[in-house]
C-alpha cells in the first residue's frame, strides 16, 4: 500500500505534474481568496500552538479545485508538523488505516481526500481514533481472538470532500472545525494567474491574466490549467510573450468561450435548444441524443451551467434560460424549433 508523507518545508505531493505542484502555495500567507476561512484557521492554529495541543480535526468541503488539498499542505507547514496523505477510496478496510494511525507522530496531520468514500467499517474505526486517540486491534481468530487497545499519539485529521451530504452525521460531528470553500472572484483569480505566471517565468500582461481568469469558472485549478496551456501556446506561436490577443487566440483554440464554456458545454445547451425546443427535457434524453454518459453530464457539465444561470432544472426536466439563448446568439423559438439558426462560437 503506497503512502505519501512530507515534512514541513518539503515539496507537497500530489497527483499532478511538477508544474501543478510548484504552483500550489506552500504557506497560508501565499494563498489568495478564502479570506474568512483563513482568518478562522489562523486563530485555531495559533491557539493550538500556544497550548501545545494538536489542532482540532478539520473538514473542508466544496467543489473540486478550490484549495482543499492546498489547505491540507499549508496547515502543517504553519505548525512545523509532519503530514501523511491518504485517499478515502484507497482505505477499503480498517487494516488499511492502521499504518497511518500507528505511524502518526505527535501533533502530526493525517489528510484523507474524498473522505466521503470511506467504507462504513473504516469510518466507524476512525471514531475512537479521532475522539480518544485509541484503536482496537484484534489478534488471533475464533475463540482465541483477543482485543488489544492501542493508544495513539495525538494527531489532527483533515478531511476533504466534494460531497459533504454523503458523510454520516457521526463522522461530521467529530470534526471540530468545518469550513466550506466558495468560488473565487475574477480579481482573486487574476492575482493567482499573475503570481503563477511569475513562478513560471512567463511574460504575461495584466489584461491577458484577467482574460484567463475570466474564463476559468471561478476555480483556481482551472485557472492554472488554462495558464499552462496559454504558456505552451505562447512558447510555440508568440516567442513566449502573452498579450491579450495571444491569450484569446490560445483559449479559442481550446474552444473556451468568454464565459468559460467548452465545446461539450455548448453542445449540451445546443442539444436542448435545437432538438428539444429549449426544454423541458429529461437528462437521459439529452444523454442519448449527445451519445454521452448521464453521469458525465450531471457531474461535469451541468454544475457550471446551473451556476452560470444558463440552465434550470425543473420537475419536468432541464430548460435552457434566456441567458443561454443570448450567449449562443439565438432568438428563443416560438414554435419549439430553432428557426434554422446556427449557434455561433462566442
Amino acid at each position: 500500500m503506497a503512502r505519501e508523507r512530507i515534512l514541513s518545508g518539503d515539496s507537497a505531493p500530489g497527483g499532478g505534474d511538477d508544474d501543478d505542484r510548484n504552483l500550489r502555495p506552500q504557506r497560508i500567507a501565499d494563498m489568495v481568496g478564502q479570506r474568512d476561512v483563513i482568518a478562522r484557521l489562523r486563530i485555531a492554529i495559533d491557539a493550538a500552538m500556544k497550548r501545545g495541543e494538536p489542532l482540532g480535526h478539520i473538514l473542508f468541503d466544496g467543489p473540486p479545485g478550490l484549495g482543499k488539498t492546498t489547505f491540507a499542505t499549508c496547515i502543517p507547514q504553519e505548525m512545523g508538523a509532519r503530514v501523511e496523505f491518504a485517499s478515502g477510496a484507497g482505505l477499503k478496510a480498517p487494516k488499511d488505516l492502521v499504518p497511518y494511525l500507528t505511524n502518526a507522530e505527535e501533533n502530526s496531520v493525517l489528510f484523507i481526500d474524498e473522505i466521503h468514500r470511506l467504507p462504513t467499517p473504516v469510518e466507524e474505526y476512525l471514531y475512537t481514533a479521532m475522539e480518544d486517540f485509541r484503536i482496537d486491534i484484534v489478534i488471533g481468530d475464533g475463540i482465541n481472538a483477543r482485543t488489544h487497545n492501542l493508544w495513539l499519539k495525538p494527531f489532527t485529521l483533515i478531511g476533504a470532500t466534494t460531497r459533504a451530504g454523503m458523510l454520516t452525521g457521526p463522522l461530521r460531528d467529530r470534526f471540530q472545525i468545518r469550513e466550506h470553500l466558495g468560488f473565487y472572484t475574477v480579481e482573486e483569480l487574476t492575482e493567482i494567474v499573475l503570481r503563477n505566471a511569475s513562478k513560471l517565468r512567463l511574460d504575461l500582461q495584466a489584461d491577458a491574466a484577467e482574460e484567463v481568469a475570466r474564463r476559468s469558472r471561478s476555480t483556481p485549478r482551472i485557472a492554472n490549467n488554462r495558464l499552462l496551456w496559454v504558456r505552451d501556446y505562447a512558447d510555440s506561436k508568440a516567442n513566449g510573450q502573452v498579450t491579450l490577443q495571444v491569450a484569446m487566440d490560445a483559449l479559442k483554440m481550446q474552444a473556451i468561450d468568454k464565459l468559460g464554456l467548452d465545446q461539450q458545454d455548448r453542445s449540451y445547451l445546443e442539444t436542448i435548444i435545437r432538438v428539444f425546443g429549449g426544454g423541458p427535457v429529461g437528462i437521459e434524453a439529452i444523454a442519448h441524443t449527445m451519445n454521452a454518459a448521464t453521469d458525465t453530464l450531471t457531474d461535469e457539465v451541468e454544475p457550471f451551467l446551473l451556476r452560470s444561470e444558463l440552465l434550470v432544472r425543473t420537475p419536468r426536466g432541464r430548460v435552457a434560460t434566456a441567458k443561454a439563448y443570448q450567449h449562443l446568439k439565438l432568438d428563443p423559438p416560438e414554435d419549439g424549433s430553432d428557426g434554422g439558426q446556427t449557434p455561433l462560437f462566442n
